[in-house]
């Protein structure tokens, strides 16, 4: 996105102020359709038994429901699946497939998966490297076909190597895509790369030296889509299809953007933070490589088992064992080859956000273990983590760290329950009683950018001009309050806010487009 790229990581963070919590009584009980060996049943009621309780700050801890916790985050409908020792143990779906709706979420209910479909496009492109169609370290120019990756003095000596686009790696730019309205023009694949229109994002270019750090970057996948296209000389759905999916039985997976018209009806409805349906259902995504997978939590799961047996040499066929070890081997800090990797774990996986959609894996390679989670609302992240916890803790992974106590998660449901005052008000005491321990900018920015994304104008602006004055420093801090007070009318306030960022990152380019929407000089 234009955006900055911790905003996009963490637009799932958003609040609701003043929303109460849901009393057990007035709570909706939709239908729900489950999967299980006979055995699991008592495991799955006591996982949704388990839930951690809401603690907020300065009031007795709260226990809720999978469904009132659904209800606070504003989340119509949620589908999970669980396995253990290389096999899927139970599925089960939540809620509806659309806000006020009241058609259920079933098993196979279709969740676009975002950005766990990077890992999927990986598992692809090591198939082939195997078979001799490319390889892992050569340049990628010398593959790309129908578009050419710009060489420039950051490229000199080092090159652009699938290896490095699949670790994020490659010093390519534009961190995600926002997709496009389901009747809007659609940009071809060249036309994403080199950022002209219809495309709504920026040119893929090179701008760190590969090989030197990690950054996520959706644009390098979109190369490897490219080069994969070239190659193979079919649509990238059909490559997907033929390499991935229907090998490990992904019945209920495409990667065909738009959704064909025959599956719509199995699909969900996409859901913005405010609770509201995106128009049009959902966004086309052409940047498939990055995030087109359509799909369900038991066929993540079978792909997540897969690499699991793989890895252990108990499955043949889509790719060797030692390639299999190559994914999740960290190749550069927190990537394997697709995977995102915990250091010092087995645990591997990765997370989706696309508008409106939401969705997680988790996966431990040795015991073969892990859940998939997918949901049709933005806040889906901070529901996942308090069910992965009780998961977690009802099979014993004991390589699962939750995060529930984190001060993201309890200033969250401060926001929610009291309005950002209050927020506020914890937030330095907190700084007070420790301020050795520091609080990260991301928080504040997290907050008060999900309340602009709620239309909570106003605490937004309160939360993220805090977030200034806390980390005056922080380019992005000051970008996000540009944008809140341009969304709030104040337009000399978002200027001067644009200018400072710009002045702490000169590569802001989000704040230099800002700056030219505004009418004002740099």
């Amino acid at each position: 996105m234009r955006q900055p790229l911790l905003r996009f990581t963490v637009i799932a963070f958003v609040g609701c102020v003043g929303l109460a919590l849901p009393a057990a009584a007035e709570s909706r009980k939709p239908v729900t359709q489950w999967v299980a060996r006979p055995s699991e049943s008592a495991r799955v009621a006591r996982v949704e038994a388990g839930l951690a309780p809401a603690a907020i700050p300065g009031e007795e801890p709260v226990r809720l429901s999978l469904q009132e916790w659904m209800e606070l985050y504003r989340i119509p409908g949620l589908s999970i699946a669980v396995f253990d020792k290389h096999a899927l143990v139970w599925a089960k779906g939540h809620g509806v497939k659309q806000a006020g709706g009241t058609e259920p979420v079933t098993v196979d209910t279709l969740f676009q998966a975002a950005s766990i479909s990077k890992p999927v496009t990986a598992l692809a492109a090591l198939r082939y490297v195997e078979e001799g169609k490319w390889t892992l370290d050569s340049n990628i120019n010398d593959k790309l076909v129908s578009w050419k990756l710009p060489d420039n003095t950051f490229t000199k000596e080092q090159k652009v190597t699938l290896r490095r686009l699949l670790s994020h790696t490659a010093g390519t730019t534009v961190h995600g895509f926002p997709g496009y309205g389901v009747n809007a023009p659609r940009p071809t694949t060249q036309q994403v790369l080199d950022g002209v229109k219809p495309a709504n994002t920026d040119s893929v270019r090179v701008d760190l030296v590969p090989g030197s750090e990690v950054r996520y970057s959706g644009g390098g996948f979109t190369i490897v889509q490219s080069m994969m296209t070239d190659q193979l000389q079919k649509p990238f759905p059909r490559i997907m299809r033929e390499a991935v999916l229907a090998p490990l039985g992904m019945k209920d997976s495409t990667f065909e953007q738009p959704l064909p018209e025959a599956l719509a009806s199995r699909a969900a409805t996409a859901t913005h933070a405010s609770g509201k349906s995106v128009d049009g259902r959902w966004h086309v995504y052409p940047e498939m490589a990055a995030a087109g997978l359509w799909t369900t939590p038991s066929d993540l799961a079978r792909f997540a088992i897969e690499v699991s047996r793989l890895k252990a040499g108990k499955a043949k066929g889509v790719l060797s064992p030692g390639m299999a070890k190559q994914m999740l081997t960290k190749q550069a800090d927190g990537f394997g080859l697709g995977f995102q990797l915990e250091e010092g774990s087995d645990r591997f996986g990765h997370g989706g956000v696309n508008e409106g959609f939401t969705s997680t894996l988790i996966a431990f390679a040795d015991s073969g273990s892990g859940v998939v989670m997918m949901a049709n609302g933005d806040n889906g992240p901070l529901l996942f983590e308090r069910v992965a916890a009780s998961i977690a803790a009802e099979y014993g992974w004991k390589s699962f760290h939750h995060r529930l106590d984190s001060p993201l998660m309890a200033v969250d449901l401060l926001v929610r329950r009291k309005g950002a005052d209050a927020a506020l008000s914890f937030i330095q005491a907190m700084r007070s009683r420790n301020p050795e321990r520091g609080l990260p900018p991301q928080l504040l920015n997290s907050l008060g950018y999900g309340q602009l994304i709620a239309g909570n104008l106003e605490d937004a602006v309160t939360l993220l001009k805090a977030n200034v004055e806390f980390f005056p420093d922080d380019a992005n801090a000051h970008d996000s309050l540009g944008e809140a007070y341009f969304k709030a009318g104040r337009t000399q306030e978002a200027i001067a806010s644009y200018k400072k960022s710009l002045e702490l990152d000169p590569k802001n380019t989000h704040a230099v487009e800002m700056l030219q929407k505004l009418g004002a000089s740099r």
